[in-house]
C-alpha cells in the first residue's frame, strides 16, 4: 500500500495573482498534498484598508486551478491569523510561508500545535522574473474614466439652474494618459471612485454606479463646496451624456448617445491640450456674476451644442462649444487665472473652438478642431463605449 503523503497548508491573499504565487504553490507542493487557505475580502479590506483587484469567489477559483494545489478555502476568521479555522478543518502536517510572510506568531502557532513549519525563499522558475504583489501594484495604474465636459458647465450648481434650468453636456474617456490633478478632468471624484473601485468600475447600472459615488464624496453633512453631480456622472455613465438641472444638485434627466459614428466624430474633433494645474489658493468663484440672462446663454449654448452633435454639423457644433465657454467666464471670470489666456492665444488660430475644462484656472484646454494637429502637446481622446 502506498505511503500517506503529508499535508501541507500555506495562506494568503493571491491577489493579483501573479507568477510568484504559481512557483511558492509548486515549490510548497514537494513536501506533500497541498492546501491553501485565502484571505476574505473583508479581512484584506481590514488589514490592508483597500479593496481587493479580484472577489474571494475568483481568488478561491483561480487558486483551485493551479495543479499544485490539492484544494483550497476562503479563511473564516480575521486579523494576521484568519486561517485557524482552516488549519483546524484541514489539520496539515506542515506549515509552508514565504521568508517575507513568515513571523514568530505563526512558528509558536506551529510549535503548539505539533505542525512542522517551513520557510522558503522567493525564487522565481527559471527564465522569469521575481513577483511580487506589492511591486506589481506600484506600476498599476487605474483604468476609471475621466470627465470630459462639453458645454452647460456650472449649470449643476443649484445657485446657477436656480436663475434658469437646462443641460450639461459631459462624455466619459478612457484613461489613455495619466491626466494631471487639479486639471479639470474631475481627478477629484475620480479618487473618490477609486476607495471604491480601485481599478475599474464594475458592470452595473451606470446612472446608479453616478448616484453611488456623488453620494460618497459629498458628505451630507458638509456645509461647505457640494461637487456637482456632472463629475459623477461624466465619469460613470458611458458614451456621451447630457442631464438637466432646474434647482437641485441631481439632475431631473438623462439622456445618452451611444451611436457610434457620433461618438467617432467627435473624437476626430474634439482634442485635449495640457496647460498647468490650477494653483493651490486659486478660487475661481471669487467675483462671480450670476444672472437669468447669463445662465440663458449658457443653456440655450448647450443646447445648440447638443443639436450640432447629433447632427454632426462641425461648424454649428463650434460656434456652440465656444458660445458655452464665454457664458461660463461672463459668471465666473476668475476661471481666467494669469497664464491661461496665452494658452488660448497660442492654439486660437489653430482650433476651431476652446474651452477649459472644468470648473477652470488651469488644467486642460479642449479644442474643436477640423483636422487634428501634429503636435506634442495634442492629446486625442477615447470616448468610452458602453459594454
Amino acid at each position: 500500500m502506498a505511503e500517506n503523503k503529508k499535508k501541507v497548508f500555506v495562506s494568503g491573499c493571491y491577489d493579483m495573482l501573479h507568477s510568484g504565487h504559481v512557483a511558492f504553490f509548486k515549490e510548497a507542493s514537494r513536501y506533500g498534498d497541498l492546501y491553501v487557505g485565502i484571505g476574505s475580502d473583508k479581512t484584506i479590506e481590514d488589514l490592508k484598508h483597500r479593496k481587493t483587484v479580484y472577489s474571494e469567489k475568483e481568488r478561491l477559483y483561480m487558486v483551485k486551478s493551479i495543479r499544485y494545489v490539492t484544494d483550497a478555502y476562503i479563511n473564516p476568521g480575521s486579523g494576521m491569523l484568519d486561517f485557524l479555522e482552516t488549519i483546524d478543518r484541514v489539520n496539515p502536517d506542515i506549515f509552508v510561508v514565504n521568508s517575507d510572510g513568515g513571523s514568530d506568531l505563526k512558528r509558536e502557532l506551529c510549535r503548539k500545535r505539533g505542525i512542522e513549519y517551513v520557510e522558503l525563499e522567493r525564487v522565481p522558475d527559471a527564465g522569469l522574473e521575481a513577483r511580487s504583489t506589492t511591486s506589481l501594484r506600484k506600476g498599476v495604474k487605474s483604468h476609471l474614466p475621466y470627465r470630459v465636459d462639453i458645454a452647460g458647465t456650472w449649470i449643476d450648481q443649484p445657485y446657477v439652474s436656480e436663475h434658469g434650468a437646462g443641460w450639461a453636456i459631459t462624455m466619459s474617456i478612457e484613461p489613455t494618459v495619466e491626466f494631471m490633478e487639479r486639471g479639470g478632468m474631475s481627478t477629484s471624484t475620480r479618487n473618490a471612485a477609486k476607495k471604491i473601485w480601485p481599478y475599474e468600475l464594475p458592470n452595473y447600472n451606470e446612472e446608479m454606479l453616478a448616484r453611488l459615488l456623488f453620494c460618497f464624496e459629498n458628505d451630507p453633512e458638509n456645509k461647505g463646496h457640494i461637487s456637482g453631480a456632472q463629475d459623477a456622472i461624466g465619469i460613470c455613465m458611458s458614451g456621451l451624456n447630457r442631464h438637466f438641472y432646474d434647482g437641485h444638485y441631481w439632475p431631473s434627466r438623462i439622456e445618452s448617445c451611444h451611436d457610434e459614428e457620433i461618438l467617432s466624430w467627435l473624437e476626430e474633433h474634439i482634442v485635449l491640450v495640457p496647460m498647468f494645474p490650477r494653483r493651490p489658493g486659486c478660487s475661481v468663484v471669487e467675483g462671480k456674476d450670476i444672472t437669468s440672462e447669463k445662465v440663458r446663454r449658457l443653456t440655450g449654448a448647450a443646447d445648440r451644442c447638443w443639436d450640432a452633435i447629433i447632427r454632426r454639423d462641425l461648424h454649428d457644433f463650434a460656434n456652440a462649444f465656444r458660445d458655452s465657454f464665454d457664458a461660463q467666464t461672463a459668471m465666473f471670470p476668475a476661471m481666467i487665472q494669469p497664464g491661461v489666456q496665452e494658452y488660448i492665444d497660442r492654439w486660437s488660430n489653430r482650433a476651431l473652438a476652446w474651452k477649459m475644462l472644468g470648473a477652470g484656472g488651469g488644467g486642460h484646454l479642449a479644442l474643436v478642431v477640423d483636422e487634428i494637429p501634429q503636435d506634442d502637446d495634442i492629446i486625442q481622446i477615447k470616448i468610452r463605449r458602453k459594454e
